[in-house]
């Protein structure tokens, strides 16, 4: 009698779940609140017009009101619990954080030893051996060619009248352009397709060569296919060899030769290389042209570029395209273009932001509009009041500059 109680029992508890069959020690009792009666209140007017209000009984879980759980301290049940007890309780619960990483919230937790390194082509035919050798299951009703099964969809009949009107509709070009057209080849059919803009009509060989005007390729008519052309294959951009620290001792001794100085896509330069850099651009009197495009210049490196070329005397184009600088700082270099006046071209776009944002292009419109050195902007600006002024003041300053040099030969 007494196993058969115990076999009861624990059949009883095999049907609970795991979470909550864990054992809490005892709690500060929490005072329960007088719960709200469940009642139904009607008001009546003695007007022809009735309002009724209908109040329900609150939410409940476990037979106590879900405010009566506001008061309980999450914290210290959970101190309460055993770390076998917190793992039993987590594999339950999903948490929907996003800074949690896929492992640690999914419930899933793989107890095999590891077999060794991934091998990817082992991997996919042991996925494929066992895809092959996995029965199908089987279908509820066996697929039999020719039986429809359900409704089958029938178009509705179409309106009479608007058959006739179709076919009543017909287009009069006059006799001049119906005999050209009756005489006209298919080349010259397509050719006039493609200028009167009917892509859908032709493929892309046939429009392009319809454009230039090179004739239709042989063997393509209206039910053409095109064949893929072959690609054009261009060499790859040599690496960049310049050497850094050669580079910075020139422009510290202002070498005469060096006008133009290029560290486009060199990915290891250091801060530390910058900051030599930066400290004696100001110094230096030959330095033309600075490229420092992909490069990995950070918001900090990038504040001292911009006081270095507060101070620059002949610094005239200026590109930092492709790196991390956050668009108060390109507002800060833009600003420093003010105090140097020899700067006639500064490029920055591509940058860790892809939009700077509306009060950022207007802080920059601003700027640009003070400067009246700057001939060429290279930045994305997405509104067009900022597009506009900004392209209307490059015009004026090319413009005056322009008026100079013609009085200047004068």
């Amino acid at each position: 009698m007494d196993s058969y109680k115990r076999t009861t029992v624990h059949s009883e508890m095999s049907d609970v779940p795991e979470f909550q069959r864990i054992k809490l020690r005892p709690i500060p009792e929490i005072k329960p609140k007088i719960p709200q009666p469940s009642f139904n209140l009607s008001l009546r007017k003695t007007s022809s017009t009735t309002k009724t209000t209908s109040l329900t009984a609150p939410a409940k879980l476990y037979g106590k009101d879900l405010s009566e759980y506001d008061e309980v301290d999450v914290d210290a049940l959970l101190a309460q619990l055993s770390p076998e007890e917190i793992n039993i309780l987590a594999k339950e619960v999903d948490p929907d954080d996003n800074f949690l990483p896929p492992d640690q919230r999914c419930s899933y937790e793989c107890t095999k030893s590891p077999t060794g390194p991934l091998d990817r082509k082992k991997l996919i035919e042991h996925i494929n051996k066992q895809a092959l050798e996995t029965p199908d299951q089987p279908e509820f009703e066996p697929y039999v060619k020719g039986t429809v099964r359900g409704k089958k969809w029938i178009p509705p009949p179409r309106d009479q009248r608007a058959l006739e009107v179709e076919e009543q509709i017909a287009i009069d070009m006059g006799d001049e352009y119906e005999q050209a057209l009756s005489h006209a080849t298919q080349e010259e059919i397509i050719d006039l397709a493609a200028i009167l803009g009917f892509h859908s009509m032709m493929n892309q060989d046939q429009y392009h060569a319809s454009l230039l005007n090179k004739g239709q390729p042989v063997g393509l008519g209206w039910d053409g296919i095109t064949k893929s052309t072959q690609q054009k294959v261009y060499p790859m951009d040599p690496p960049n060899n310049t050497d850094v620290e050669e580079s910075i001792k020139r422009v510290k001794e202002d070498d005469p030769k060096l006008i133009e100085l290029n560290f486009n896509n060199i990915k290891n330069i250091s801060d530390e290389k910058f900051e030599q850099l930066f400290e004696v651009l100001p110094k230096n009197e030959h330095l033309e042209v600075l490229s420092l495009t992909n490069v990995g210049l950070t918001d900090k490196t990038a504040l001292l570029l911009a006081e270095a070329i507060e101070k620059s005397k002949t610094l005239r184009v200026l590109n930092v395209e492709t790196n991390f600088i956050s668009p108060p700082v390109v507002v800060k270099l833009v600003k420093a273009l003010l105090k140097c006046r020899t700067i006639e071209e500064f490029r920055a776009s591509n940058q860790r932001s892809a939009v700077l944002g509306n009060k950022i292009e207007m802080e920059i419109t601003d700027l640009v509009e003070k400067n009246t050195s700057l001939l060429r902007l290279g930045l994305h600006l997405e509104f067009n009041d900022a597009r506009h002024r900004v392209a209307a003041h490059l015009q004026r300053n090319i413009d005056r500059i322009r008026v100079q040099r013609l009085n200047q030969r004068k």
